[in-house]
């Protein structure tokens, strides 16, 4: 599998945040690797509170920090967290569709727009004080004790949720059915079972992610070309998704 992302997709104000905290990516054992994307891990000192906001990926994470464990499921909208004085935050972000590989009980459906503690799911879900490499092993040990439990639907949905990530040809339901052979409603089905929200859900998600990223470039986009590179209709579909999503318009985004 590929080395940890060094993209920001996903982070609103990526070098404010950045500038404060001190993020890393590290990768999960082999065995976990087809199911996690990375491990991430921050921690800050602040003279002054910071409040750092994210739009989800379609992937649930395993989060840790020093008031206890949380299975946060895939959340719709902008997620916000404010910083404080000194703390850290660790996690194990999956990919869209592995963490089914790990409770085959349960649709990951079940888990979306939900932050339980991780005790309830896994009794032994800890995470001790030390440096990086202490805390990846330990994080490695507790997923590699709860799976991964292989299984032909959770291969599928892994695949068809990487082909949306990187295939801008793909904008509509319709056309990643065609790519897989099957029909719309058996798509909806798998989704929700092992990745947790619609496959409609999942493209208008990335392709939002792509439209944040051209916002934060330092030269302003072609916000009609973009559009259109993108799937959406015309300019104002792109405006009306981004504003809806992220809460302000994208070409307001970008000069903020």
């Amino acid at each position: 599998m590929a080395a940890p992302r060094r993209d920001t997709r996903g982070i609103l104000d990526p070098d404010g945040l950045l500038s404060r905290v001190r993020f890393r990516r590290r990768e999960p054992a082999a065995a976990l690797r087809p199911y996690l994307e990375h491990y991430w891990l921050i921690d800050w000192d602040l003279p002054r509170p910071y409040t750092t906001s994210v739009l989800p990926h379609p992937s649930v994470n395993a989060v840790f920090q020093p008031g206890g464990a949380e299975l946060t499921g895939i959340g719709a909208d902008v997620f916000r967290q404010e910083l404080t004085g000194r703390g850290w935050v660790v996690g194990a972000q999956f990919r869209p569709g592995g963490f089914a590989a790990f409770d085959p009980g349960l649709p990951v459906s079940a888990w979306t727009g939900r932050r339980v503690p991780l005790t309830d799911l896994w009794p032994d879900a800890e995470l001790p004080a030390g440096d990086d490499d202490t805390r990846v092993a330990a994080l490695d040990a507790l997923l590699l004790a709860h799976g991964p439990h292989p299984h032909p639907d959770t291969d599928t949905a892994l695949r068809l949720a990487e082909l949306v990530r990187h295939d801008r040809t793909i904008t509509r339901v319709d056309d990643l059915a065609a790519r897989s052979g099957r029909t719309v409603r058996a798509l909806q089905r798998l989704f929700s079972a092992r990745v947790g929200v619609p496959p409609k859900w999942v493209i208008l998600r990335y392709r939002i992610h792509e439209a944040l990223e051209a916002a934060e470039r330092p030269d302003a986009p072609d916000w009609s070309r973009l559009a259109a590179d993108l799937g959406y209709s015309d300019h104002a579909h792109l405006t009306r998704e981004f504003t809806r999503t992220v809460g302000v318009p994208p070409s307001a985004y970008a000069a903020r």
